[in-house]
């Protein structure tokens, strides 16, 4: 997917899919995330309370490996593609499958899941799993989102039609 013309509903497919370049979470990525959420909990932010839990070390906040991944999927060709005829995210599902590390690399392996045209004819929602993938290659978070977006020109001059 070479540059970023827009793709309408109608130009996708169930199976599309891109993977996201990398990235490292980092001790400050975790620090300042505490101190913008203003979640302190232990786990992220104590060493020693957390190298006592299940993890044996702090780990990142769910929700900053969320945005994180949300990120990395802006930086794909797939997500620039969309964003000409995206109207608006309707929702975010999330699975937290497994911790990340402070150290850890992840990336973001993106498809499009399903899609469903609205009953005007004009827009539909187009479903897209992010899966954010460690550097061992295990799933740590599943992250499933609905997104309101135009259908093509040609869809929705059909849609008025009947």
């Amino acid at each position: 997917m070479s540059g970023s013309p827009t793709w309408y509903l109608d130009d996708l497919h169930v199976g599309i899919h891109e993977d996201s370049p990398a990235r490292t979470v980092t001790e400050a990525d975790v620090v300042m995330f505490a101190g913008l959420s203003g979640d302190f909990n232990a786990l992220h932010t104590d060493a020693q309370k957390a190298s006592e839990s299940v993890f044996g070390e702090r780990v990142a906040h769910g929700l900053l490996g969320v945005s994180i991944a949300s990120g990395l999927f802006t930086r794909t060709a797939l997500s620039q593609s969309l964003q000409g005829a995206l109207i608006a995210m309707l929702g975010l599902d999330c699975e937290f499958e497994g911790p990340i590390r402070i150290g850890d690399t992840v990336h973001v392996e993106a498809a499009v899941v399903h899609l469903c045209p609205t009953k005007d004819g004009t827009r539909g929602i187009a479903t897209i799993e992010r899966r954010v993938i460690n550097q061992h290659g295990e799933r740590v978070q599943l992250l499933t989102t609905r997104m309101l977006m135009w259908r093509s020109r040609a869809a929705t001059q059909e849609a008025s039609a009947s």
